[in-house]
């Protein structure tokens, strides 16, 4: 059974969501401020996280921050601001998507399980052979491992999935919706923009290290592709 951490200081918030999903089936656990919710996630396999951003001790941001550290498990973000900028910010620091309040709890649950739904062995990001070799990179999908010139480079699900489908078709333009449809699902309901935040991240991961045969490129107006200037691979 999946186990979801609903973190948010309001009892009745978190009573609802626990209501919802364990009719869905999940098993729930509860933590009403970001140290909690941090000692909560450290002592258990958490498959999916709901986190709200205004908590006592930690704020929802500095816990996201905290998790990404040591790993890639999902994170719904929730909060009472709708600003840009903190949605722009959540996403940055790795919150896969994002919710404003007030909010539907079903809505919720049905972003819930497109994640889920996106992380079983069955997504359709999956190929049969999981492994890719292109020139000084290498990316072995299964093991969620990517190296560049045998440097491990540390990145999110999301970031990997961006690189692997991008690589497995180098020099294919994909669109911002196309990628958005691959990687987030047709029934996401975040904007193009949350696209461009993993892209720049990505990037800035990649280019610590020297990669002269190789390149995400953005296509202005379409979208991005993933470039072998030798065209080997």
């Amino acid at each position: 059974m999946a186990v979801i951490l609903i973190a948010d200081d309001n009892k009745q918030i978190t009573s609802v969501l626990a209501d919802y999903a364990k009719k869905d089936g999940y098993e729930v656990l509860v933590a009403y401020d970001g140290e909690q919710a941090i000692n909560l996630f450290n002592k258990g396999n958490i498959d999916l996280i709901l986190l709200d951003v205004m908590m006592p001790i930690k704020d929802g941001f500095e816990v996201c921050r905290e998790i990404r550290k040591t790993s890639t498990t999902p994170v719904i973000m929730i909060t009472a601001r709708g600003e840009d900028f903190e949605r722009i910010m959540g996403l940055d620091i790795g919150a896969d998507d994002y919710i404003v309040k007030p909010f539907s709890p079903a809505e919720v649950m049905a972003r819930v399980r497109a994640i889920m739904r996106r992380i079983t062995p069955n997504n359709k990001i999956n190929q049969e052979n999981q492994i890719l070799k292109i020139n000084d990179l290498y990316i072995d999908l299964d093991k969620f491992l990517v190296k560049i010139n045998n440097e491990t480079i540390p990145l999110t699900k999301k970031e990997m999935e961006l690189l692997w489908t991008m690589a497995y078709n180098p020099n294919r333009v994909y669109s911002r919706d196309q990628l958005l449809d691959l990687i987030w699902g047709y029934d996401y309901y975040g904007d193009l923009r949350t696209v461009d935040s993993h892209i720049k991240r990505l990037r800035a991961k990649l280019d610590l290290f020297n990669h002269p045969n190789w390149e995400i490129e953005t296509i202005w107006g379409v979208g991005y592709k993933f470039e072998v200037k030798d065209n080997e691979k």
